[in-house]
């Protein structure tokens, strides 16, 4: 037998229900039909072929949420990938119905860290070992604190929530492994980018850990990073790019001799249709043209949304739509949730729906100015420009913040052109999932912000409130105006 195989190892992460191909610079790129035909064609030409996606199937199209993951269980059992580990939105429809959905795959889906808290059972298998011409590959899935802020309202589900736990827990299963003659060991984790290099740092080199395969962050990378001899690499997100592990195993060492990396472009050029996928895809898109192709209104021009981490146009236009309609004085509208890049001028119900993924009630919270000067001081920290996932907020009209990133202070903090005393009291608006982790995301106790005034909720559903704005406004605009200036 050869001491030295061969191993392509394909990789996916944060697909999100990216199931269409769209058109960019006369191109077709992405969608699943030549995700699908390219991972297929590998399958045909390299005899050890593996695909892996590191967690986020769901969330993103009205195809996914319509049918509440189903039809993304559906086309992912078509293309049939060899192992998935879970992302924080895999629990966006609930434990249950995750549990659920995790019978109708046909594709193994592990996680070593949700468990039941009352018993210590594990609601996943934590690992799976693949075997491959000879070849013993070990896959260990790993997902911490950031699917505990999404079931904050699930409480007997617990999770190993940060990165030295989760690495203790990889230890034991690797420990558990190391007489069965693992010749590779990949972890899949959905923790993000600078947070898997943490992760790598704490592992044993004795537990035999070689790669590690993330995603949650979406980042794109030119080349892995190495931490403690582990190569760490993420495909930024969706289906326009796979990633891609071409592996020569030392059988004998149970390494990797040599290997080289890089990202495909899912394009028409290198990538063949898979038909199947599309009449699986078509029979999901018939049903919701008709639900939601009706206009709901035309903006004045088309509004961006760039990046979270800055004042955009259309952030500043949907926090100022539940400013106006549940009458606050400040909506903190979730940057995260505005989930497209761009909307309009023309706006549909499926655009609503696709940028407004995650739909939930609004929290109207009592907030001093001292209180709130120390939640965006927060948001604002240094560890947020250094690549930690951070939630961030899109601030509504009136606010105007300038903050000083070399000196950490507010060098403007005003509301309707007037300085922020420490003592006003403001009526905040937050989102349902943003008050369930106030204190983790704003580092300041909701218990201390409780004592001002008891929160209410103003309405059970953001989207409801923007859509019914939108329907009665036309030519709407908004431009970037200093509501967050950073210098």
């Amino acid at each position: 037998m050869s001491r030295y195989k061969k191993l392509t190892l394909l990789h996916s992460n944060d697909l999100h229900g990216d199931f269409s191909e769209e058109q960019l610079n006369e191109k077709l790129v992405g969608g699943v039909s030549m995700l699908s035909g390219y991972v297929d064609k590998v399958r045909k030409e390299e005899k050890n072929t593996l695909y892996c996606i590191a967690g986020d199937m769901f969330r993103g199209s009205v195809i996914d949420s319509e049918f509440k993951g189903m039809s993304t269980i559906e086309i992912m059992n078509a293309i049939a990938p060899d192992v998935v580990t879970l992302g924080n939105h895999e629990t966006d429809y609930g434990i249950a119905h995750l549990l659920f959905l995790e019978k109708c795959a046909r594709f193994p889906i592990i996680n070593a860290n949700l468990y039941i808290k009352s018993n210590y059972a594990r609601l996943f298998t934590p690992q799976i070992v693949l075997e491959v011409d000879g070849m013993k590959i070990l896959f260990i899935g790993i997902l911490t604190e950031e699917v505990m802020s999404q079931t904050k309202n699930e409480a007997i589900i617990g999770s190993f929530v940060d990165i030295h736990e989760a690495a203790l827990e990889i230890g034991k299963i690797c420990n558990a492994y190391n007489a069965s003659d693992i010749d590779l060991t990949v972890l899949l984790t959905h923790i993000g980018f600078e947070e898997d290099k943490l992760l790598a740092a704490q592992l044993d080199p004795s537990w035999g850990v070689d790669l590690i395969i993330g995603g949650h962050s979406h980042t794109f990378i030119d080349e892995p990073a190495v931490v403690n001899d582990i190569v760490i690499v993420q495909a930024g997100t969706g289906t326009d790019q796979i990633g891609r592990f071409d592996l020569t195993i030392d059988t004998y060492n149970n390494d990797i001799e040599d290997f080289t990396w890089k990202t495909i472009p899912i394009v028409e050029s290198n990538c063949p249709r898979d038909t199947d996928i599309e009449r699986i895809l078509n029979s999901y898109k018939q049903e919701t043209d008709k639900k939601y192709g009706r206009t709901i209104t035309r903006l004045r021009r088309t509004l961006t949304h760039p990046k979270r981490e800055m004042e955009t146009e259309l952030g500043g236009l949907l926090s100022d739509i539940v400013k106006d309609s549940l009458a606050l004085d400040l909506m903190l509208f979730a940057s995260g949730n505005v989930r497209t890049k761009q909307m309009g001028p023309l706006v549909t119900y499926q655009d609503l729906v696709e940028c407004i993924a995650f739909d939930d009630s609004v929290h109207m919270m009592y907030i001093t100015g001292a209180q709130l000067k120390r939640m965006l001081k927060f948001m604002l920290r240094d560890e947020v420009w250094q690549g930690a996932h951070n939630e961030f907020y899109q601030l509504s009209k009136g606010m105007k913040v300038v903050y000083d990133r070399k000196s950490h202070e507010m060098l403007e903090f005003s509301y309707e052109n007037e300085p922020i005393l420490d003592d006003r009291l403001f009526k905040v608006g937050l989102q349902n999932y943003h008050f369930l982790n106030f204190t983790d995301f704003f580092n300041v106790p909701i218990e201390e912000v409780e004592a001002n005034k008891k929160s209410v909720v103003m309405t059970t559903s953001t989207r409801d409130v923007i859509e019914e704005y939108l329907i009665s406004h036309q030519h709407l605009d908004r431009e970037i105006d200093g509501r967050l200036t950073l210098i």
